[in-house]
C-alpha cells in the first residue's frame, strides 16, 4: 500500500532547526514531485517546499526561502526538510505528500494523491 511516514518533528525553540523526514513506499518514488505541507490550527494548508524526483527541481515557501532546504534520497526513496531558525509562527503540524510526475509541477496541495498522517512541530518562544 502507499505510505508517506513523516518523523523529526518536535519541540524546538525559536533559532533552532529541524530536519524532518518523509519515507515514502508503495509507489513509484521517481516518478513523484514530493512536497511538505503545514497547517497550523484555525489556518489553511499551505506549501512549503516540493521537490521533483525527475530533474531536482525545487520550490520553497516565501516565509521559508533562504532557511530551508528540502532534499530526496531516491535510493531510499526518502525526502527531508531542513528548517533552520525557526520562529513560532512556523508551529504547524507538517505533512509530507506526493504528487504523479516530475515536470509541470506544481506546489499545491490540491495537486497531491497521497498524503502522510503528519509530524508536529512546535517551535518556542
Amino acid at each position: 500500500e502507499v505510505q508517506l511516514v513523516e518523523s523529526g518533528g518536535g519541540l524546538v525553540q525559536a533559532g533552532g532547526s529541524l530536519r524532518l523526514s518523509c519515507a515514502a513506499s508503495g509507489f513509484t518514488f521517481g516518478r513523484y514531485t514530493i512536497g511538505w505541507f503545514r497547517q497550523a490550527p484555525g489556518k489553511e494548508r499551505e506549501g512549503v517546499s516540493c521537490i521533483s524526483n525527475g530533474d531536482g527541481s525545487t520550490w520553497y515557501a516565501d516565509s521559508v526561502q533562504g532557511r530551508s532546504t528540502i532534499s530526496s534520497d531516491n535510493a531510499n526513496k526518502t525526502v527531508y526538510l531542513q528548517l533552520n531558525s525557526l520562529k513560532p509562527e512556523d508551529t504547524a503540524v507538517y505533512y509530507c505528500a506526493a504528487q504523479p510526475g516530475t515536470t509541470g509541477w506544481s506546489c499545491y496541495y490540491g495537486m497531491m494523491d497521497y498524503w502522510g498522517k503528519g509530524t508536529l512541530v512546535t517551535v518556542s518562544s
